[in-house]
């Protein structure tokens, strides 16, 4: 068994905030990240949840919002640790992917430096404050401000098959039907490049939940990422009540990212859940004088999960992802 941090009925610190048994307290991390430390009065685990790893991601960061305001301390156990929005520079500033202060993107540059730039700062503060203080994390996205995409989660496969169960089970509770099976993620602890890896990379089952699109402030996906977050906490029994299971889920294995080939001006030719052959155009590139001078391809028969849908599109940057449906 792999051990946990398990909040006792005892005082409980992320950082420098410090919440009692049966108590809610907010505060910032280093590098000015919003966090919210809710202790229960039982014996549990301790869940982190974390919004705004991309800053342009809105329905994560509303939908912590939301659950703060449902979350009574002392009719939990354990304890929850909510990081409001973990890329204040990139939300503030309203870029997509990149934070607008060191042109990284953060969910790339986990675990983080303690001497870096920003990003690398800010992940090493959640690596050292956050995912080292919890048993369980779901790292909560959406499309982002350039993305069109349907609702899904991230099933990472490692080495350890005790590690592939825990994380197999925490994902049918992530009330989200659609699964990408991941099997390619880093290893090393020391270059786990994202947030979710990074806990797992330290035993800690872990899920990327992706819900909302264009970075649109939408309350109904915001609304679907509370149903999980709290379906999740019933689950590891923080909370009470019955946790509901995934009943038909989809699995998504491979699930391909399609780049661009150019930088230009992009035009989409399919839509979000959309079903495509091998070799259907998902979009067409023209220079900036309208001349066509890419034709995307998909290189699998599947489901489009997300389609890039703004106009502005730069060489190597992500076009869309398929993903290939498991019979």
């Amino acid at each position: 068994m792999i051990d946990m941090i398990a909040a006792m009925k005892t005082d409980f610190t992320v950082g420098k905030i410090t919440a009692k048994p049966g108590e809610m307290v907010s505060g910032f991390l280093d590098e000015g990240i919003p966090v919210t430390v809710v202790n229960g009065r039982g014996d549990g685990p301790v869940l982190a949840l974390v919004a705004g790893n991309h800053g342009y991601e809105y329905p994560p960061i509303l939908a912590l919002q939301m659950l703060r305001a449902r979350l009574t301390p002392k009719k939990l156990a354990g304890a929850v640790i909510l990081v409001h929005a973990a890329n204040m520079p990139s939300f503030l500033g309203r870029t997509v992917y990149f934070s607008p202060i060191d042109q990284k993107n953060l969910n790339r540059v986990y675990p983080g430096k303690k001497d870096g730039t920003v990003s690398d700062k800010i992940a090493y503060a959640i690596t050292n404050e956050v995912i080292a203080r919890c048993d369980y994390l779901l790292d909560l996205h959406c499309g982002d401000g350039n993305e069109s995409l349907r609702p899904y989660n991230y099933q990472i496969v490692t080495s350890n098959e005790e590690m592939n169960g825990r994380i197999a089970a925490l994902v049918t509770m992530c009330v989200i039907d659609h699964i990408v099976v991941d099997r390619g993620r880093p290893a090393d602890p020391e270059n786990s490049m994202y947030c979710s890896n990074t806990a797992i990379t330290r035993g800690k089952p872990a899920v990327t939940v992706e819900a909302g699109f264009l970075g649109v402030p939408d309350e109904k996906s915001a609304r679907l990422i509370v149903e999980c977050c709290e379906n999740v906490m019933r689950y590891l029994k923080i909370a009470s009540g019955k946790a509901k299971s995934i009943r038909k889920p989809v699995y998504l294995d491979p699930a391909e990212v399609v780049t661009s080939p150019e930088t230009g001006i992009l035009y989409p030719k399919v839509k979000k859940d959309d079903m495509v052959k091998r070799g259907t155009t998902l979009a067409v590139i023209t220079d900036f004088f309208g001349k066509k001078i890419a034709e995307v391809k998909a290189p699998v028969s599947g489901k489009i999960l997300y389609i890039v849908a703004t106009p502005p599109i730069s060489k190597g940057q992500p076009i869309g992802c398929v993903g290939v449906v498991r019979k």
